[in-house]
């Protein structure tokens, strides 16, 4: 099992193994200032990261949630999800609108993955 820590004083971690399989938790943008294209964009190139540095890759992504503060703004969030997933390789998504994700944050994603 691989787990990596984020730094909340040690309450959760931000990906666990476990038979090969990859849980991400909630990855926020590291900009809260940025608008939802840009905070999208931050938040996706996180997960390819993550997903890279515990061998796998974008295509082995099975199912996304994404929270989103405002469900105006999920057609900029998808211009920016067209450019990471392709017609290809679809995972099963989820978009929920929710209430507060912190000062700025427009949104916030967990997703599965297996490991490549």
């Amino acid at each position: 099992m691989i787990t990596r820590s984020l730094p909340y004083e040690g309450l959760l971690h931000e990906i666990v193994e476990h038979n090969g399989v990859l849980y991400l938790g909630g990855i926020v943008p590291e900009d809260a200032g940025l608008d939802m294209a840009g905070q999208a964009e931050d938040v996706l190139r996180q997960l390819k990261t993550l997903l890279e540095g515990a061998g796998s890759d974008l295509s082995c992504v099975l199912q996304v949630a994404i929270f989103l503060a405002d469900l105006t703004e999920k057609a900029a969030f998808n211009q920016v999800w067209k450019r990471y997933f392709t017609a290809e390789h679809l995972p099963a998504r989820a978009a929920i609108g929710v209430t507060d994700l912190g000062p700025g944050v427009k949104l916030e994603l967990t997703a599965i993955a297996a490991r490549r």
